[in-house]
């Protein structure tokens, strides 16, 4: 199959395309660049590349024209511009709707958040919420995925909070997130379920909740993660709002901040328990992989 990646060159982007292309489809990455990390796609078989923005309609179309289906990944957590929210995941969602439309390929899977809501407070909760409901209220076979928090290699789970850690051996979550739980889904697990419902057509206009097999803490996994790392972590909670604030003043001050205000929006959730009217993956492709010491290890490697 011909499979269309927007973001593909994105974190979960790279590994799905190379995925397919290992099992003999043929991916386009489509994204304004590769850097650094998805350079080598370039140089890998059945792998295209096409670079485009997401407002010229031409390119996008020729990138999606002859393909099976698209996959779109395109988000981000931060707004370096007035109304980028909206922008990238509203007025994108329905840019990939109408190239797919005109390039005639009715399936679209949909990567979201798992507590994607109208929200006044979260501009990135909200956008991403009326990006789900432009495509569920279309004539396109969709998917729509929520998964909380991924990890894996190049992810920003564990990288950040190794980041946090060697600036400062203490790691302050919100205290508004308190005793809220997670539960992370490995990036090979959520690989397939995107396979599953690109490739083999299944869920069907579903909006289905991800979550990873073991319920932890936000500190829990700050633990595992120092223990691997040998060094020891002292998880300090402090107010959500001085949080907020902190996190707007790193946004303002740095290009790659250690959390963003959405960030911490997201952390105030409670990432256990699936997200009301959705549902859940098949029992086959149920999330199992755990997080590991030894998926930890090869995380940092990568960064290394």
């Amino acid at each position: 199959m011909r499979i269309a990646i927007t973001g593909g060159s994105g974190f979960l982007g790279r590994h799905l395309a190379r995925t397919l292309a290992a099992r003999g489809h043929f991916p386009t990455v489509v994204a304004r660049g590769l850097g650094a990390r998805g350079e080598a796609l370039r140089k890998e078989a059945n792998i295209n590349f096409m670079p485009l923005m997401m407002n010229d309609e031409r390119r996008l179309f020729q990138a999606f024209n002859n393909c099976d289906a698209i996959v779109h990944l395109i988000g981000i957590n931060r707004e370096q511009e007035p109304n980028e929210f909206k922008t990238v995941h509203v007025e994108n969602m329905i840019r990939v709707m109408t190239a797919a439309r005109k390039a005639g390929i009715p399936r679209l899977i949909y990567v979201s958040y798992l507590k994607a809501r109208p929200d006044i407070f979260s501009k990135y909760l909200s956008t991403k919420f009326e990006a789900e409901e432009l495509l569920r209220h279309s004539e396109l076979d969709w998917t729509i995925f929520r998964p909380g928090m991924i990890f894996g290699p190049g992810d920003h789970m564990i990288s950040n909070i190794s980041r946090a850690l060697d600036a400062l051996p203490i790691f302050s979550p919100p205290l508004s997130f308190g005793s809220n739980k997670i539960r992370p889904v490995a990036l090979e697990d959520m690989t397939e379920l995107i396979i599953a419902a690109a490739v083999d057509g299944r869920m069907i206009h579903k909006t289905v909740s991800v979550l990873g097999p073991e319920e932890m803490t936000l500190g829990d996994a700050v633990h595992r993660i120092a223990k691997v790392k040998k060094k020891t972590a002292l998880v300090l909670p402090l107010p959500g709002l001085l949080h907020l604030g902190m996190a707007a003043v790193m946004e303002k001050l740095t290009d790659n901040p250690l959390v963003t205000v959405a960030q911490i929006q997201m952390l105030s959730d409670d990432m256990s328990t699936p997200a009301k009217g959705t549902d859940l993956p098949d029992d086959d492709l149920q999330p199992k992989t755990y997080l590991t010491e030894e998926l930890i290890r090869a995380a940092l490697d990568t960064q290394s």
